[in-house]
């Protein structure tokens, strides 16, 4: 089990939803977080609910000057979660392209600036840890998803690729993949979403998943097993189910 007790953990994207939870719950657990999001108001709200040692840095992960001044504020970190995103939902048919190229810039781009600006300091220190936070959207296409569902895809194969390449280095890689959680984004969905959770449960699953020594998780069960198994079926049988949704 880590050990977050005197800390110092970096989460992107943490003024309110799932990453204002995981914040707390890190928080609680003894380690000094840091709150970074676009909103210096709801960054302010987001440190006066944290129980422990906490500060507020604002950031925009569309921008890498941006990314680079919150870095370099914030100094020698242990860890970073990235939580950060963007999202509206959208079929091919209904094609926009600013919004298309938001979602991958924010949601992908965004955690690789991040990433690049702590991960040469870990590096030169033999630890740190790296957490993203990708979605069962990533692991196939699914209908209404252009540009979300590609930014998460990227996401998943940009922890599988860094978890691959620091093996040995003292640098932690994890994955976390979450399926609908009740936020401000979801609120923009008209369709049904099985098994929709609530920011505290999935902070929770994250929280338990960050403390294991596995490298990802996906949740809720059994919803995510729906998109484990269409990672097998034969593409036919997939298009024929899951573009019927």
């Amino acid at each position: 089990m880590r050990d977050f007790a005197g800390k110092r953990y970096w989460l992107v994207g943490a003024s309110e939803g799932l990453g204002l939870a995981l914040a707390e719950k890190i928080s609680r657990a003894g380690a000094e977080v840091i709150l970074s999001a676009r909103s210096a108001e709801g960054l302010a709200r987001a440190v006066g609910r944290m129980p422990g040692r906490a500060r507020a840095v604002v950031v925009d992960v569309g921008d890498g000057a941006s990314v680079q001044a919150a870095a370099e504020a914030i100094g020698a970190v242990d860890g970073v979660v990235f939580l950060a995103g963007v999202y509206w939902p959208m079929t091919a048919k209904e094609w926009d392209t600013a919004a298309v190229e938001t979602m991958i810039d924010v949601n992908l781009t965004g955690a690789a600036r991040v990433v690049g600006a702590v991960l040469p300091a870990m590096l030169a220190r033999g630890a740190g840890h790296i957490v993203l936070t990708g979605s069962l959207s990533g692991f196939r296409g699914l209908p209404r998803a252009i540009g979300y569902g590609a930014s998460k895809a990227g996401l998943v194969s940009l922890a599988e690729s860094l978890r691959c390449d620091l093996e040995g280095s003292g640098v932690e890689v994890q994955l976390a993949n979450p399926g609908f959680i009740k936020t401000r984004l979801t609120d923009k969905n008209a369709f049904n979403m099985p098994q929709i959770m609530e920011p505290e449960a999935a902070a929770l699953a994250m929280f338990e998943h960050m403390g294991s020594g596995r490298f990802s998780r996906s949740f809720p069960v059994p919803f995510a097993w729906v998109f484990r198994l269409s990672q097998l079926m034969p593409d036919w049988l997939y298009f024929r189910i899951f573009s019927r949704l």
